[in-house]
């Protein structure tokens, strides 16, 4: 079956960086356009980057510069570096294939000093 699965959340300082990682599996990872989400507490879902197929990256404002999204298609893992991090990055991070409606559980990601 499908599943995706994060891990790398963490409770880390302002100006600090952390690294999420997605493995995937059950579906053909190397042709899906991935995503990474993400909700804030007391927020909906916000769109923060996207990596498709032939490996074009796209942002959002939010996050651009600091984030970066890429994949290794050999381990079937999607990964998000994260630099310079804000209190207001505190949110629960998903990992998606939106278009086929995979999702992972989520993983906590804190910035507090």
């Amino acid at each position: 079956q499908v599943q995706l699965v994060e891990s790398g959340g963490g409770l880390v300082q302002p100006g600090g960086s952390l690294r999420l990682s997605c493995e995937a599996s059950g579906f053909l990872f190397s042709s899906a356009w991935m995503y990474w989400v993400r909700q804030a507490p007391g927020k909906g879902l916000e769109w923060l980057s996207q990596i498709m197929s032939g490996g074009h990256k796209y942002y959002a404002d939010s996050v651009k510069g600091r984030f970066t999204i890429s994949r290794d298609s050999a381990k079937n893992t999607l990964y998000l570096e994260m630099n310079s991090l804000k209190s207001e990055d505190t949110a629960v991070y998903y990992c998606a294939d939106i278009t086929m409606g995979y999702w992972g559980q989520g993983t906590q990601v804190t910035v507090s000093s």
